[in-house]
C-alpha cells in the first residue's frame, strides 16, 4: 500500500491549490514551499503547474492548526506563526483559529523540467 492508497479521496482538483497572485509569486520564487487547505487538493507524485513553472507534490499529510510553528508558516512563506495568522484570517472573514481544526498540508518543489 502507498502513501498515495492511505488518504482520503481529493476534495478539490490541484488547479485550485494555489490562488491567491502573490501566493503563486511566492511558490515561483521558492520562498512558498507548501499550502494548507480545508480539503485534500492534490495527490503525492500530481503536478501543479503554475504560469507555466511545474511543481510536483511531494507530501500531503492532515495537521490540526495548533501543531503549526512558525517552521510551518515559513513553509507558506511567512516571517512568523503570528504573521500567517494575520492573513489567512483576512482572507476568511469571520474564520476563527481553531487549534484543533484539521487542515491538509499539501508539500512541493519545483520540477527538475523547470531548471534553465
Amino acid at each position: 500500500m502507498t502513501e498515495k492508497d492511505k488518504l482520503p479521496p481529493k476534495t478539490c482538483t490541484i488547479d485550485r491549490l494555489v490562488t491567491v497572485q502573490n501566493d503563486v509569486e511566492k511558490v515561483i520564487k521558492g520562498v512558498k514551499t507548501a499550502t494548507r487547505r480545508n480539503g485534500r487538493y492534490a495527490d503525492i507524485g500530481e503536478v501543479l503547474d503554475l504560469n507555466g513553472k511545474k511543481f510536483v507534490i511531494e507530501n500531503v499529510y492532515a495537521q490540526k492548526l495548533g501543531e503549526m510553528t512558525d517552521k510551518h508558516a515559513k513553509q507558506e512563506g511567512y516571517q512568523s506563526l503570528e504573521e500567517y495568522k494575520k492573513v489567512i484570517l483576512s482572507y476568511h472573514p469571520g474564520m476563527k483559529w481553531l487549534p484543533e481544526m484539521k487542515v491538509w498540508v499539501h508539500e512541493f518543489k519545483p520540477m527538475k523540467t523547470n531548471i534553465q
